[in-house]
């Protein structure tokens, strides 16, 4: 079953004839909305909807550097625009609000809506389909869409070829984990504890260590996060974990997966 959030941002994209997702200019649509868009400096927020009686005012922090963060922001915002306007008066959005696997609310509804209108899932399928999971795959998505590297990896998590899980730590404490439906490898449980020993994510907080892109895809053991049943041996798999970091908030999006030899 289509949710609301993702029916609403087809609905728009249909109604304005939007193709070409990478070049959508999201101010000109915010105001299409009813929405007016300003950047402003903000030490405590990436975002904040305030609606008024006919137009609502996003505001922007004018810090976010990254193109596909800034568009993400923006289109979340645009999410509590569309579908928020009669539940409170003002939305204040930073990194952990803006994560997307938070359902049942209104941040949530705005990330489903953001992820759709910016990433659009026939679209994203075509892009994805037949190519070799890795962190590279990921970046390129990223750019082609014109979005954020974490928003890329939930969706892809979502409708990419490949199964992946994913571990979202903050402040060395794992936030929460998700694996795709039947995986047939079972996760121990960190959840409120640090991420485990041999984990690129617990070498991030213990070191501040941060990989390069080209040394990004880093080999694990399978029992860093996985149950390693008593007739298997960790050398018998490969498995590898991809961080992608935010240091200015300390969040660790840990994206794990198995190649077959």
């Amino acid at each position: 079953m289509i949710s609301a959030p993702v029916n609403k941002a087809r609905a728009i994209l249909d109604q304005y004839g939007i193709t070409d997702i990478g070049s959508l200019d999201l101010v000109d649509l915010a105001y299409a909305r009813n929405a007016i868009i300003e950047e402003t400096a903000s030490l405590n927020a990436d975002g904040r909807t305030i609606f008024g009686k006919k137009y609502s005012l996003i505001k922007i922090n004018s810090g976010i550097q990254h193109i596909g963060k800034k568009r993400f922001t923006i289109a979340h915002e645009l999410g509590h625009v569309e579908l928020h306007r009669h539940v409170q008066p003002l939305f204040l959005d930073n990194d952990s609000t803006l994560e997307y696997f938070k359902k049942g609310h209104q941040e949530a509804e705005a990330n489903e809506f953001a992820s759709e209108l910016l990433m659009p899932a026939h679209l994203f399928k075509k892009a994805c389909s037949g190519k070799k999971f890795s962190p590279d795959l990921l970046r390129s998505l990223a750019e082609t869409f014109q979005t954020s590297l974490t928003s890329t990896a939930y969706k892809y998590f979502e409708l990419g070829d490949h199964p992946v899980c994913l571990f979202y730590s903050y402040n060395n404490k794992v936030q929460y984990w998700k694996r795709p439906e039947g995986y047939s490898h079972f996760i121990v449980d960190y959840t409120r504890l640090s991420p485990p020993e041999g984990s690129v994510a617990s070498e991030f907080f213990k070191t501040g260590k941060i990989y390069p892109k080209e040394q990004s895809k880093q080999q694990i053991w399978k029992s860093t996060w996985f149950e390693l049943r008593h007739w298997e041996n960790d050398r018998d798999f490969k498995f590898y974990e991809y961080c992608i970091v935010t240091a200015k908030y300390n969040t660790a999006l840990s994206i794990v997966w198995q190649e077959l030899r």
